[in-house]
């Protein structure tokens, strides 16, 4: 089977629809059968996972000029990529997101106290340029990896030099230079420089910097969208080293810097969107800007034991830190002055250690996590007289701390050849110490308040092989959710421009997810559809405070499901032709209290996926050195809505989001062995069209080429 040039595995051919790859040599690996990590923490090939999995890599992404981490999900069925604005974005995956999804960077949890309910920026603070791929496990649950992984689980792996594959000896010419220029409004810059040196077999560095201009975009409707461009610098380092032939030291630095970046919709700036009879509402604030900073820094050693009988055949032990820095500034001044101020910051220590050990017939992975998040905030206001501190604008408890304590194990046993049986458990143990928090009541502040929880959560899957080509999985997965700081404390402008506070009162979150699922593999055909139900306990969402209240507060007011199907597929009809495609639809349905006290309204589930699909052709050359690709994507009218969305006047029209067809075209050629040449067209017919829930159009037409030059 010729595979298309982003990948060498068996599923290369469906990232033309869905955005799935992996990376690896195709002689180095079993191209039918790629190696996932994330779904087990063991290394295990896909027709052994029990869960539905999609993988994506650093050449889909450069091929498919996919800018940024949450955007490499467009083409992921059953994701609907949701942005409040172009330098945010958060994926709803299976009808959840932002705290209810769990994004990691090399097993490392970035999911703090800080996340807050509904959309988050956080996923865009991930540089997709220093990744080498990325494993997307969907409804996997909480025994593994912790609380939040209740919609899906995305493990971002960083690039390596690779130094265990180099020759003996010293290697230095090693790198690459990327540009990426888009056409669509003011025009859009990226580019990436990094660099491998090292010893052969010994140790390994990479350095990467990333600069992005993100101009101002532009739609046939709206025109161009002001101050939706903003500027991004990122800076990877990683250093490898091998301790011994068994044991590998692995030190990593990330730091990504978003600045300017400013929520458009709800600013003067937005003139409002109509678009067959549906109406979105303008803005009215003069200004609302988000910058953001994040780091990351790890050292981490892992090891194994080649001996058959060693008890423990694999080994990991993780310390990391993390930095974050928030802050916005909103302008709401009309006929008197009004501006605020808000900003956080967090420092996160972590440590992970994880083991695996051959048992009975089966395998066992077992282990522990543990995370602390510290804490500052502080809120200002300006209302004519200058910046005074005020604490009723502070965004969370300020002095706070957060603890997040696991253990966990997990046995997969192989009774017969074809069945595997695959059951776990997890103890989670959270405690939140407020410092000052602002009580809105009392109009006061005030100090200490903690609260703690337990919780145990399980895991139980099984795979059958039918035969070589077909295996049926599935199983039920519980998931879990301990307040966080936001939770308990949170003083945020949601949806939009409604007052969102905290409570101390409210409780963990509790899921349980059933899913079954098939798939079907051979030389030159692969399928896979997957239906799941998710039941909801005691999710914590905002209710108004009386009856018309312009004010919402938190609480565990929220039950519920929401199912789907998805299916996705790929067919090499004729050697150098691969047609692919997916399609996926949910449902779901809420009970919610219309305000504090008040009747339990039972309504859609908030932002669900529209029933969504995409089609795709790609044509690669006998000689691997020229692709061209064509792909449609579509998207029905959503217009099942709940009250908050009905209430989102600014990014949600009237009557439900329209539907939209949307034309792509993207080709490459390698022009030399050192030179690789892309260019795409996206938004052919130069339709005006945003996704579900966000808070501006995409673009209009974009012509995009790119240039990269490896040494």
């Amino acid at each position: 089977m010729t595979l298309p040039a982003q990948s060498s595995f068996f599923l290369a051919p469906l990232v033309a629809a869905s955005g799935t790859a992996l990376l690896v040599a195709e002689e180095e690996i079993q191209e039918l059968d790629p190696t996932i990590v994330t779904a087990g923490r063991i290394e295990e090939s896909l027709m052994e996972t029990p869960y539905t999995v999609e993988v994506t890599t650093e050449a889909f992404i450069l091929e498919n000029s996919r800018r940024t981490l949450p955007e490499s999900l467009q083409f992921t069925p059953g994701v609907l990529v949701q942005k409040t604005a172009y330098g945010h974005g958060s994926p709803y995956i299976r009808g959840f997101t932002g705290r209810q999804n769990l994004l990691l960077v090399d097993d490392v949890r970035m999911n703090n106290a800080l996340y807050r309910g509904g959309p988050v920026q956080y996923w865009n603070t991930v540089d997709p340029y220093s990744l080498e791929r990325i494993e997307l496990i969907k409804s996997q649950g909480s025994v593994l990896y912790g609380s939040d992984a209740i919609g899906g689980t995305l493990n971002a792996f960083t690039k390596s030099s690779n130094f265990q594959f180099e020759d003996e000896g010293r290697f230095f010419n090693h790198g690459m230079g990327y540009y990426e220029y888009r056409s669509n409004g003011e025009g859009s810059h990226i580019g990436r420089l990094e660099t491998a040196f090292g010893v052969g077999g010994e140790f390994g560095v990479l350095l990467g910097v990333t600069g992005k201009e993100f101009g101002d975009i532009r739609d046939s409707a709206v025109g161009l969208m002001q101050n939706t461009g903003y500027p991004e610098q990122d800076l990877d380092l990683r250093f490898d080293m091998a301790l011994n032939p068994n044991t590998t030291l692995t030190v990593l630095h990330q730091n990504v810097n978003q600045d300017e970046i400013w929520r458009w919709h709800s600013t003067i700036y937005n003139p409002g969107w109509q678009h067959d009879g549906h109406v979105a509402a303008a803005g009215t604030y003069k200004s609302r800007i988000y910058d953001q900073e994040r780091s990351l820094t790890y050292i981490k050693v892992a090891g194994e034991d080649p001996e058959e009988a060693a008890w423990i055949s694999r080994w990991s032990a993780t310390l990391s830190y993390q930095t974050g820095r928030d802050s916005e500034a909103q302008d709401r001044s009309a006929a008197a002055v009004d501006r605020r101020y808000q900003i956080t910051e967090i420092d996160t220590l972590g440590f992970d250690l994880s083991f695996e050990s051959p048992l009975a017939d089966g395998t066992l992975v077992y282990g522990l996590d543990y995370y602390r998040d510290l804490v500052d905030s502080s809120g200002y206001r300006d209302r004519g007289a200058g910046l005074a501190y005020d604490p009723s604008f502070r965004p969370v408890a300020d002095d706070s701390t957060y603890d997040l304590f696991g253990a966990y194990a997990q046995y997969v046993w192989r009774p017969v050849e074809r069945l595997e049986i695959t059951a776990g458990g997890r103890y989670t143990y959270a405690a939140a110490e407020l410092g000052r928090y602002y009580d809105g009541a009392a109009k006061a502040d005030l100090y200490g308040a903690t609260r703690h929880w337990n919780d145990f959560t399980g895991s139980l899957r099984a795979l059958y092989r039918i035969n070589d080509c077909w295996n049926l999985y599935g199983g039920v997965s519980q998931a879990f959710r301990a307040p966080d700081l936001n939770d308990l404390s949170g003083n945020l402008t949601t949806r939009s421009g409604t007052p969102s506070l905290g409570s101390v009162d409210v409780d963990p979150e509790e899921f349980v997810t059933w899913e079954l699922g098939g798939r079907y593999m051979t030389a030159t055909r692969y399928f896979n559809i997957s239906a799941f139900y998710t039941d909801i306990s005691d999710t914590i969402t905002s209710v108004p405070t009386a009856a018309g209240a312009g004010t919402s507060v938190t609480t565990n007011g929220q039950d519920g499901y929401v199912y789907g199907i998805e299916l996705e597929g790929t067919w090499e009809f004729r050697p150098g032709w691969v047609f692919s495609g997916y399609a996926a639809w949910q449902d779901g349905r809420t009970e919610t209290p219309a305000f504090f006290g008040g009747p339990v309204i039972e309504e859609s589930a908030s932002r669900l996926l529209p029933l969504s699909g995409s089609v795709a052709l790609r044509w690669t050359h006998p000689s691997d050195r020229l692709w061209i690709e064509g792909r449609v994507l579509a998207v029905a009218k959503q217009d099942r809505l709940s009250a908050s969305d009905r209430r989102d006047t600014q990014r949600i029209p009237t009557g439900g989001t329209p539907g939209y067809v949307v034309a792509m075209l993207h080709a490459g050629w390698q022009a030399t062995d050192n030179l690789e040449l892309t260019c795409g067209l996206e938004n052919l017919t130069d339709e005006d069209y945003r996704s579900h829930g966000s808070g501006q159009n995409e673009p209009g037409f974009n012509a995009i080429v790119g240039a990269k030059l490896s040494w």
